[in-house]
């Protein structure tokens, strides 16, 4: 294969584990420990990583099977070969010389080993006349032991170089097994995958925002991580998340346990409130979870759900762990997480067990970043007002949607 051809397969395997994670570079970058710009240019070709190391947790992360990951291996060999320098041409003697402690002459832009005049090859001896009277053909140049044919010789002086060879080949593979780190084994990734949506509102239309300055209108909530992020809002007392999980494969996986880690708190942000639309209706609320973050260690109590879709609703009751996904039957869990005393960062950690194997995953936002939110600090309280397309005060201020 070419070298830029196999620089390129390599790039496009990358490129396709990228796309499969669905992570931005930055995102992705941090959990492989490399910046942004590094695994871009992994991706585009710029870069062969000097390690394979790299690119098997990508592949793990992203959930290849051994067949993809041995392809991924294979073709980072043939584009880490490419990619490096020729190797150096050894001079001859008489010519460039020796490499060592020599010198070096030339005119400019040339430049030749001079070699020192103990490192010069002698001439070789002369062949020895026969001494007078002696029959046959003179023995060889360096003589031959006596009583020993110079065939029996030569063969011993082979058996000799191929005992020394394996005895210095098993030498440096025992001193490499001592001295080189053993490769780490990277575990198999979960059977499970999931999907976070991290900006939902209460019965679809029902939120509060802090931002540091006046946003743009209210959006709808299918827009509402855009909006967020452009306006530099944080949610604001109450943040909702929902998770879709499901298995990779025929085999159940089991959901033994939600957990809630605080990485972060600080003091509530002392930002405006600004409050979505409100008035909302009902919907159906499955897996419903609620997270006190003000709790020096918050836990996920699960709640009941409600069915507003029928004429009179029905509750629908909570739902503890364990229990199973597939990939044909996944679970849809809904988390609420509310504090009023810190500005927290945290993330959800869902124990599971399959097949004689068990884990637990760390879930994030969209970006793999920490959940945030902030109790509502005291600061003004927003109101949409539609027909003068302004944001007023005025209204109570409150903690949620």
């Amino acid at each position: 294969m070419p070298k830029d051809a196999a620089v390129e397969e390599f790039a496009r395997l990358v490129r396709a584990l990228k796309a499969r994670d669905g992570r931005s570079y930055e995102a992705l970058g941090r959990r492989l420990s490399v910046s942004a710009s590094t695994l871009h240019r992994y991706c585009s070709g710029a870069t062969v990583p000097e390690d394979f190391a790299v690119v098997d947790r990508l592949a793990a992360l992203c959930g290849a099977d051994e067949e993809e990951r041995r392809a991924v291996e294979e073709a980072w060999a043939a584009a880490d070969l490419a990619r490096r320098p020729p190797a150096p041409v050894a001079g001859h003697a008489g010519t460039t010389g020796v490499t060592g402690t020599a010198g070096t002459a030339g005119t400019a832009g040339t430049a030749r080993t001079i070699a020192p005049e103990h490192a010069r090859v002698p001439p070789p001896a002369p062949a020895r006349e026969p001494a007078a009277g002696a029959e046959g053909p003179p023995p060889p140049a360096g003589g031959a032991a006596p009583g020993l044919p110079s065939g029996r010789r030569r063969r011993r002086w082979a058996w000799a170089g191929l005992v020394g060879g394996a005895v210095a080949v098993l030498a440096a593979v025992t001193l490499g097994a001592v001295l080189l780190p053993k490769r780490a084994e990277v575990p198999a990734p979960p059977p499970l995958t999931w999907t976070v949506a991290s900006h939902v509102w209460a019965n679809g239309c029902g939120h509060t925002y802090l931002a540091g300055r006046a946003p743009g209108p209210p959006p709808v909530p299918a827009d509402a991580r855009r909006w967020a992020e452009a306006a530099g809002a944080v949610h604001g007392g109450e943040t909702l998340v929902r998770v879709s999980v499901q298995g990779k494969g025929a085999a159940a996986v089991v959901l033994q346990a939600l957990h809630v880690r605080v990485v972060e708190r600080a003091a509530p942000l002392p930002w405006a409130a600004y409050r979505m639309d409100e008035g909302c209706g009902g919907a159906v609320t499955p897996r419903r979870f609620e997270v006190d973050l003000d709790r020096p260690r918050p836990v996920a109590r699960a709640l009941d759900g409600y069915d507003a879709s029928g004429a009179e609703g029905r509750t629908l009751p909570a739902v503890a762990f364990p229990y199973a996904v597939t990939a044909t039957g996944p679970e849809e869990l809904l988390v609420t997480a509310r504090t009023a005393g810190c500005d927290c960062r945290w993330y959800l950690e869902l124990e599971w067990s399959a097949e004689g194997r068990s884990g637990t995953v760390r879930i994030g936002d969209e970006e793999g970043e920490p959940f945030r939110t902030s109790g509502v600090g005291g600061g003004p309280v927003y109101g949409y007002d539609s027909g003068g397309r302004a944001w007023i005060t005025g209204r109570e201020s409150g903690q949620g949607g």
